[in-house]
């Protein structure tokens, strides 16, 4: 298995099903920058609702660090988390499209010292996420992204 499988069900909002529509159709050359700036490059990632069992994808800020890439549930400091936070927790296994192929990987939320890793990491790549957190009194969960290499990984 190389790609989730399943219903899709876009997004309600259109700049997000139209980002993730472009981007995945010209195989990440277009749709691929978070407001068409080329420091902020995008990933898409696929996950499945913890409620509907469906299919849902978002652009997502393109953190990464040796082929691990990190997901922060920021939803731009907003007091409750990204919808795509509990899909996380119900259902680890998710797709991460970087350029024109889509992986699977695990997701894990990270705390401690390698939450504060990744956050300093991530924040260097976006710092509007600094200003996210001042925002809200919730800590800004940071999920780690590891690539699953074989069949045998998704039972783990």
């Amino acid at each position: 298995m190389t790609v989730l499988e399943g219903e899709y069900e876009p997004s309600t909002w259109d700049w997000v099903h139209d980002q993730v529509d472009t981007y995945e159709r010209t195989g990440g050359r277009e749709a691929n920058l978070l407001r068409g700036r080329p420091e902020w490059p995008i990933v898409v990632i696929t996950s499945r609702g913890a409620k509907s069992g469906k299919l849902r994808k978002n652009p997502v800020m393109r953190v990464e660090k040796d082929g691990v890439y990190a997901a922060v549930a920021s939803k731009g400091g907003d007091p409750t988390h990204p919808v795509w936070y509990y899909n996380f927790l119900a259902h680890p296994v998710v797709q991460l499209q970087d350029g024109p192929e889509p992986h699977l990987y695990r997701a894990r939320l990270v705390e401690g010292a390698e939450r504060a890793e990744w956050w300093e990491r991530s924040v260097a790549q976006y710092a509007p996420y600094a200003s996210y957190q001042e925002k809200t009194d919730r800590e800004i969960p940071v999920f780690l992204l590891e690539r699953i290499e074989d069949d045998a990984e998704l039972s783990a």
